[in-house]
């Protein structure tokens, strides 16, 4: 994962994979009941939103620790995610192959957001 500030965070590829599942996020969630408008939908489209707007945050921090304090929440706000995107399955507004290639998306998200935290770590010590 790119780690040089020169570069924008549109450039990251932990960002590009973020967005890439927001608009997948957008796209389903489009199909959810009318009654789902001001809670499922619009918590998960949030928490999915929040991911990439704290990858982006972090990349305009200055202090390693500041970028990793960020980057936790944006860790956070994928399992708030998940979390959503399993209670929608149960409530089968999504498909099982849709929560499970979603889930699996997310598994590797997560992945790279862990190995950003530790390059950002191996830079303080």
């Amino acid at each position: 994962y790119i780690l040089n500030m020169g570069v924008s965070f549109k450039e990251l590829r932990v960002w590009q994979k973020g967005n890439k599942l927001l608009l997948q996020i957008y796209e389903l969630t489009a199909d959810f009941p009318k009654e789902e408008k001001f809670s499922l939908t619009q918590q998960l489209r949030r928490a999915a939103n929040s991911i990439i707007a704290n990858i982006a945050e972090c990349h305009g921090r200055f202090h390693f620790k500041d970028k990793i304090r960020v980057l936790y929440i944006a860790r956070g706000e994928l399992e708030e995610t998940r979390s959503h995107l399993l209670v929608s399955f149960q409530l089968n507004y999504v498909s099982e192959e849709v929560y499970q290639e979603l889930e699996k998306e997310y598994a590797g998200l997560l992945i790279g957001i862990n190995e950003f935290i530790l390059n950002y770590k191996k830079r303080i010590n």
